[in-house]
């Protein structure tokens, strides 16, 4: 009986895959997705993030709440502090989440932006350092702000206070601040109007869940109306994509409903839904340094190098 002759099979074709199951990565989507993330980390440590001319104020607003105001004023601001700016976060919600996040006392008695309000107290007097970083600090907000929705009624320049009392400040500092977050509550009284006069730029973030326009019209004519009667300063400059899951084909249209609606506001950045990310608060810190490698953290760095390097570029360029 004669042997079996080997049987050799004819060359194929390499398929095509995509690339979350590219075979340079192991073939798999979470290999690409490591390997991915490895690429992005070695990126941002070997950039140097550019410091703008000048001090940029920005007011965190959208007055659907739950969309991550508070956690990107604050993770932003420790991402740029961390990159060797000087950063001021003011915590405008009477809720005092950003206060928690960044590790600052904000009971009751303590004197907070309150006072700076309705008292004209110098902020000076009540800035805070943040445990977060020593480059950033943090005006705290107490459970009296509640009640400066009605009591700013009645004061002269109401919706000036805030500008004001931070104009004053910066003007006596040896080196202003780079940037300043302003936490607003998810509303559009008195509070947050006064956050807006006394910003330069707004920072909308917007959740990638169904209902994530809706209101955002009324934002935006709000804007209008402040830039046209009381701060001609004012632009709409950024739009970060938050809570985004690319399990869903929803996200991923609402992802693209807004870069079609606004390219030039909107991050290429998208921040992922990331349990890190809500639990890095109740420890008092920011993701970046509750877990520095995760994905949260990772994002968030990469949004603040978008917006510093935003900010170095010309008006003409960033509009």
């Amino acid at each position: 009986m004669q042997p079996a002759e080997a049987v050799v099979a004819p060359p194929t074709a390499t398929p095509d895959v995509s690339r979350e199951t590219s075979l340079d990565h192991g073939g798999t989507p979470l290999a690409y997705e490591l390997a991915d993330e490895t690429r992005r980390r070695v990126a941002l440590e070997e950039s140097v993030l550019p410091l703008p001319p000048a001090t940029r104020v920005l007011t965190i607003s959208n007055q659907k709440g739950g969309v991550g105001k508070t956690t990107t004023a604050v993770n932003l601001a420790a991402a740029l502090a961390r990159s060797g700016a000087k950063v001021l976060v003011i915590d405008l919600d009477p809720q005092g989440n950003a206060s928690t996040a960044l590790g600052v006392d904000h009971r009751s008695e303590q004197k907070s932006v309150y006072e700076v309000l309705v008292a004209d107290l110098p902020l000076t007097e009540v800035i805070r350092p943040s445990t977060e970083h020593e480059r950033l600090d943090c005006v705290p907000a107490t459970i009296h702000l509640a009640g400066a929705e009605i009591e700013l009624v009645s004061l002269v320049a109401r919706e000036q206070r805030l500008r004001r009392a931070l104009d004053r400040h910066l003007a006596t500092m040896d080196r202003a601040y780079d940037y300043v977050f302003i936490d607003c509550p998810p509303s559009l009284g008195l509070l947050t109007i006064n956050a807006f006069v006394a910003a330069r730029e707004v920072l909308i973030p917007i959740q990638c869940e169904y209902y994530a326009l809706e209101g955002l019209s009324q934002l935006l004519s709000n804007i209008e109306l402040i830039e046209k009667h009381l701060n001609p300063e004012l632009r709409l400059s950024t739009i970060l994509l938050t809570m985004y899951d690319s399990r869903t084909n929803l996200a991923q249209q609402v992802a693209q409903e807004v870069r079609d609606h606004f390219p030039i506001q909107t991050l290429q950045t998208i921040i992922p839904r990331s349990v890190r990310v809500s639990e890095a608060p109740s420890y008092g810190q920011s993701v970046i340094s509750y877990d520095f490698a995760s994905s949260g953290s990772l994002s968030y760095r990469e949004a603040a190098a978008e917006i510093a390097r935003r900010g170095a570029a010309t008006p003409e360029e960033s509009n």
